[in-house]
């Protein structure tokens, strides 16, 4: 007797049926229904990559000065030139200084009859890419005159340049504070909430202490106890520790509430009566069974560890000259005069609205698909 031969399995999506795809697949599926969270995927992926490559993508070192363009406004690229002429290749219009007649002060203005064509991959002077690698080569540039996408600051310098450095540091203090916060709110919720008795009073006491205090004083005051006599690097490593250490209390909450609810269940009492040690208990099946929820909260606290540090650079107590951050960047633009006469100098702060929304983006997408069984609409 012949058997029928078997039917390939039904399909569910991009995955197999409910019954047979994992829980991160049914995640996953959920999570590009949010259109929301791909587009703050997206942009976080952006975001990543100039950060990563903030040395090639910039035209310019960032603190390279330009002294003919200086405080000189963002310069647009064209393919049309004044006459309406297509030109294969993009272009900005060529700059000239002149003399004001009022204040006698030589102003970069716009001459339309000239333009300086943008080359790609060309030759610069040598950089190290990442600080290891030596490169002479940039993604675009002029071989005649200058480009500055957006102007340049009192000094002269490049404010594009500027800004892609600036996103490197501000998302590595961003992701490293996180990440530290994460190993501390995990290991100390985890205490309270798996062990308890007096270990979860003296922890539950400190967290409402530290999160009693305002916020902004808070940060001010770890700031200013800072040596002003440091390097850049030893401020950058120290903010991104104080703010890693504000940063545990809420993740820590989660984990002991979680913990609470789940240390009872029958799988639980079933593992510890199969000989299964604490540690275990804990890292294998307790943390796995809410780590969806975790990976939330890390979406939503990333900005709040941004903000801090843009919020402690602009006011000046956090990083300073020479390092670039958003914040810093942001700190010349804090008087009416630079707002009014250099608006320019606000645009890293698009960089810091796009990088909150990303990740708020991305963290109610994850919310929705932390259930995958629950019915979409």
């Amino acid at each position: 007797m012949s058997t029928a031969a078997a039917s390939p399995p039904r399909t569910f999506g991009a995955f197999l049926r409910p019954d047979q795809a994992t829980q991160w697949q049914l995640m996953w599926r959920r999570f590009r229904r949010h259109h929301m969270a791909m587009l703050g995927l997206v942009i976080l992926a952006l975001l990543l990559f100039v950060a990563a490559f903030a040395e090639f993508l910039s035209p310019y070192a960032p603190g390279q000065r330009n002294p003919r363009y200086l405080a000189g406004e963002p310069m647009v690229v064209r393919f049309v030139d004044s006459a309406g002429t297509l030109h294969a290749t993009p272009f900005v219009h060529a700059r000239a200084n002149k003399r004001d007649p009022v204040t006698l002060r030589l102003t970069p203005v716009v001459d339309t009859g000239k333009a300086w064509p943008i080359r790609f991959l060309v030759r610069s002077e040598p950089y190290r890419l990442w600080g290891l690698i030596p490169m002479e080569t940039r993604l675009f540039g002029v071989e005649e005159g200058f480009i500055h996408l957006f102007g340049t600051d009192t000094l002269g310098r490049d404010q594009f340049s500027r800004t892609l450095h600036a996103t490197r540091v501000s998302m590595s203090i961003g992701i490293v504070g996180v990440a530290v916060s994460f190993v501390l709110g995990t290991i100390i919720g985890g205490i309270a909430g798996y062990v308890g008795g007096l270990a979860d009073h003296v922890i539950m006491r400190v967290i409402e202490f530290i999160r009693s205090i305002p916020t902004l004083p808070l940060w001010l005051a770890l700031s200013a106890a800072l040596p002003r006599d440091w390097t850049s690097l030893q401020v950058y490593v120290a903010i991104t520790i104080l703010l890693a250490l504000i940063g545990w209390t809420h993740l820590a909450r989660t984990v002991r509430s979680k913990l609470l609810a789940l240390r009872e269940e029958e799988f639980v009492v079933a593992a510890r009566l199969a000989g299964c040690s604490d540690a275990r208990l804990v890292w294998r099946h307790l943390l796995p069974s809410f780590m969806s929820f975790l990976i939330v909260d890390l979406t939503i606290a990333f900005p709040e560890v941004l903000l801090a540090e843009t919020s402690l650079s602009f006011l000046g107590l956090g990083l300073r000259e020479p390092a670039e951050s958003w914040g810093v960047l942001l700190y010349a633009a804090q008087n009416i005069r630079s707002i009014a006469h250099l608006p320019w100098l606000l645009i890293p702060g698009l960089f810091v609205i796009a990088a909150a929304l990303a990740f708020n983006f991305i963290g109610d997408g994850m919310r929705d698909a932390a259930d995958p069984y629950a019915k979409t609409s």
